[in-house]
């Protein structure tokens, strides 16, 4: 299992109204305490830096609303998936009314070349809502490598 990393502790300095604001969220939120919540707030700002900064390999879903009444659109984005087999690692899709689908991708790999296939699905005609959320962890093998 896991170990238990070991802890640092800090002291920050914070206005009232801003640890006013925290208490509440800690509440609302249901945190066991105030240093649960700034580290799950630090994880997600450390995610966010680390999905735009480049090349990290990381995984994350692709969401998309699209009218599968267009002619053409549906062939496209699985044109786009089969072009990118190596970051598209899964597709999941529903049919939300008699012209809309929505299609969850799950994907992994550089966190740019994962904004680009994104931003090429988003961007195609008929695609109603698109967003890439990337995280930091990675998708374990699913079959181990052959031994070089």
């Amino acid at each position: 299992m896991n170990k238990k990393e070991p802890l640092s502790r800090i002291s920050i300095s914070l206005p009232e109204s801003l640890l006013s604001g925290l208490d509440e969220m800690v509440a609302r939120r249901g945190f066991d305490s105030r240093s649960q919540a700034i580290c799950d707030m630090i994880n997600r700002d450390i995610n966010e830096h680390r999905s735009q900064s480049g090349d990290e390999v990381m995984t994350g879903t692709l969401n998309l609303v699209y009218n599968h009444s267009i002619p053409g659109l549906h062939k496209k984005l699985y044109d786009l998936q089969y072009k990118y087999i190596d970051e598209v690692i899964s597709n999941l899709s529903v049919n939300l009314t008699d012209t809309h689908t929505l299609a969850v991708l799950l994907v992994q790999g550089p966190a740019d070349r994962l904004r680009m296939i994104g931003d090429q699905m988003i961007s195609l005609r008929g695609v109603a809502h698109g967003k890439l959320l990337l995280n930091s962890y990675l998708i374990p093998p699913i079959h181990p490598l052959p031994e070089s």
